[in-house]
């Protein structure tokens, strides 16, 4: 798997039983503590090897960082990105900094797959469900903070840095045809990633599961510059019912170590559902991948 799909990593055959999942990813800071920063950055960036079906093994550093900041800021970031990769089970193997005007963290990730188990974001079939793993609207519930909009519950909430790797797991029993992680492009995006102009999908979107407060957030126009570039490049391909504007801009919001968006078989739904449910997620079936429609993606509620 190289670019031409939009894949969350590149995966590169080895061996008869083993491929490699190579991803990178880093950005500047979206919260004040610099240790939690570290940890949501490298939690983002780990997340696309889970996205592919791979495991992570090994992690570099990527680091800018003024050189007439606070040392000890730099040594929080770098420890909660560590804490996270320990926690994949995974090395961190050193890595590379520069000096820069602003702060930027994250990580090069390599991880290894079975050459037969990868998940493609392109793979669904008609009749899978869409399964979503986390809560939408963190971009939102952000961008509200900044201006003491949103409740510390739901801010903590919503940075909390659970890794996908719990998802992948329980995943991994059920017959999964594609799964990509939503994080930057928002749900809307990542979903047109997934039909790959051959599939549409309809989803349901009272099932989706969202911040309230988010809602709340952009029914006062909290919103970020990335989500309305995201209705851009998006809503040609995007038909909505009786879809109230709050829920439209959730949709189209970019997501900060975003959940798993999976299509599995219509069979393995309910009992995937419910694994992941069960181990504490807030997963939901949220959709359904059809035949090629003249809409795309269909929102109703």
């Amino acid at each position: 798997i190289g670019y031409d799909s939009k894949d969350d990593a590149a995966v590169y055959q080895v061996s008869d039983d083993i491929a490699i999942v190579q991803t990178l990813d880093f950005f500047p800071p979206m919260v004040e503590d610099p240790y939690t920063f570290g940890k949501i950055a490298a939690t983002n960036a780990l997340s696309d090897i889970y996205a592919m079906g791979g495991e992570v093994k090994t992690a570099l550093n990527i680091v800018c960082f003024p050189e007439q900041m606070d040392l000890n800021i730099l040594g929080e970031i770098m420890r909660g990105g560590s804490e996270k990769v320990i926690e994949t089970g995974g090395t961190l193997a050193g890595g590379h900094s520069i000096n820069d005007t602003d702060v930027k963290y994250g990580l090069s990730v390599t991880g290894v797959v079975h050459p037969k188990k990868i998940y493609p974001n392109n793979g669904g079939r008609p009749g899978d469900k869409l399964i979503l793993t986390k809560k939408l609207g963190v971009g939102i519930i952000c961008t509200a903070n900044r201006v003491q909009e949103a409740s510390e519950e739901t801010m903590q909430e919503a940075i909390a840095s659970t890794l996908n790797k719990y998802a992948a797991e329980i995943c991994r029993k059920y017959e999964i045809h594609a799964c990509t992680d939503v994080t930057g492009f928002s749900f809307l995006g990542h979903l047109h990633e997934m039909m790959d102009g051959t599939l549409s999908c309809r989803i349901d979107g009272s099932s989706v599961p969202v911040f309230p407060e988010a809602l709340e957030a952009a029914d006062e126009f909290l919103l970020t510059a990335a989500g309305q570039r995201n209705r851009n490049h998006v809503q040609d391909f995007v038909k909505f019912v009786n879809v109230p504007f709050a829920m439209e801009e959730v949709l189209y919001d970019p997501q900060t170590s975003g959940g798993l968006l999976v299509a599995v078989s219509a069979g393995h739904a309910k009992a995937l559902l419910q694994e992941l449910c069960d181990a504490g997620l807030p997963a939901a079936i949220v959709g359904e991948v059809t035949e090629k429609e003249t809409a795309e993606i269909t929102v109703e509620m």
